[in-house]
């Protein structure tokens, strides 16, 4: 149920609004001035605040000043029986939703209730959002080698650095890469991943620079690549090592030139795009293989990035246990499980050939298996 927190020194107008807001089911609250008004907003909270704008101690404004500074989230409407547009204005530039005149036109106010409400809502929904993704992509670990990364991270991110990260499956090549990417002066353009080993080596040019209708048989129409989708962004171009030569051709005069062409076509398209590549090779043994191309290989390698395995971070794993099991109970709806100290310690004997990827799987299983607390003999039955 949504709170109201009507503001307004006098008592016959806060009755009247009180009548009509709580008729039409909202939770309301009275403060008698500005002070009271903002020594509630202190001590709860309120998605929005009715506020009079002539009142003794502090003035509407005043009030809607202060109130920013306290919980910038609540939406203020402001009203007074000596209206003007400069008032009004006044009022939105300080960060007021809306301004209404006394006394109030019934079906204007409960409108205007119902806007300034969709607003809290989307304000509030936007955050959870935002701190839902910022979770989902934390780097989570306080061990030495991890520490090396998010050091390196911190300084490639801001430049136009060419990114290679290397490591074993499941160790978190990926979330390295949207760290960069979150962290750079790109971060408001897209980010957009490809997966080298998972598309068809004579499809793999199409997905990268896109194709014209006609240029092979099921080319019904023009498609646009992952080059131009991530234009203004980062291209995360996984397991590089798995792209076929004639690829990887194309992808070293696109890092050249700064251009593409489409397949198909003859028109060469301009590209901004900041390249990060990830594998789990050995790219220089794919060069003496003549598997890789050893231009390429430098173009793409101008900062190595090594995500270790998670058997060389082993004390990582009561920090990353917490998190998996605090993420699992978010998407569960259910309580979050308690883990013993001896199970942790047993988790920490293992060697994790899957690395995070693994231990993530075997805390989800854990949840499902064991319910409110997890025993170091569980974990043997189990993992």
């Amino acid at each position: 149920m949504a709170k109201i927190l009507i503001i307004d020194d006098e008592k016959s107008i806060r009755t009247s609004l009180r009548e009509i807001l709580e008729y039409e089911k909202y939770e309301v609250d009275e403060a008698v001035d500005g002070l009271d008004g903002l020594n509630k907003i202190k001590k709860q909270k309120y998605d929005i605040a009715l506020c009079d704008i002539k009142m003794p101690k502090l003035d509407g404004i005043e009030v809607l000043e202060k109130a920013g500074e306290i919980d910038p989230d609540v939406q203020f409407i402001m009203i007074s029986a000596h209206g003007s547009i400069e008032t009004a204005v006044e009022a939105v530039k300080k960060g007021a939703y809306d301004f209404i005149q006394k006394p109030p036109d019934l079906n204007r106010l409960l409108i205007t209730v119902r806007n300034a409400l969709d607003k809290s809502s989307l304000i509030t929904e936007t955050k959870v959002l935002k701190k839902k993704i910022s979770k989902t992509y934390d780097i989570i670990g306080e061990s030495p080698a991890i520490q090396e990364v998010k050091n390196t991270i911190e300084k490639v991110a801001p430049t136009e650095a060419r990114v290679l990260i290397t490591g074993e499956n499941g160790t978190g090549k990926e979330l390295v890469a949207r760290w960069i990417h979150m962290l750079s002066n790109r971060a408001k353009g897209p980010f957009v991943e490809i997966n080298c080993a998972a598309i068809p080596s004579e499809l793999i040019e199409s997905e990268l620079f896109g194709h014209e209708k006609g240029s092979f048989t099921s080319a019904i129409k023009q498609r646009i690549g992952k080059f131009e989708q991530a234009n203004g962004g980062t291209l995360f171009l996984d397991e590089i090592g798995d792209m076929s030569l004639s690829a990887q051709a194309k992808v070293l005069r696109s890092l050249q030139e700064n251009k593409i062409t489409r397949v198909g076509g003859d028109k060469d398209i301009k590209t901004d795009v900041r390249v990060i590549a990830a594998t789990n090779k050995d790219l220089k043994g794919e060069i003496e293989e003549k598997r890789f191309r050893e231009d390429l290989y430098h173009r793409i390698s101008v900062i190595l990035i090594h995500v270790p395995p998670l058997r060389e971070r082993k004390e990582d794993i009561p920090l990353l246990a917490d998190k998996f099991l605090d993420d699992i109970a978010t998407e569960y709806g259910m309580k979050k499980s308690r883990i013993e100290s001896q199970a942790i310690k047993t988790l920490q004997s293992y060697e994790w050939t899957g690395n995070i990827r693994e231990l993530r799987n075997v805390i989800e299983r854990l949840v499902i298996m064991c319910g409110d607390t997890i025993t170091a003999s569980d974990v043997k039955k189990y993992c």
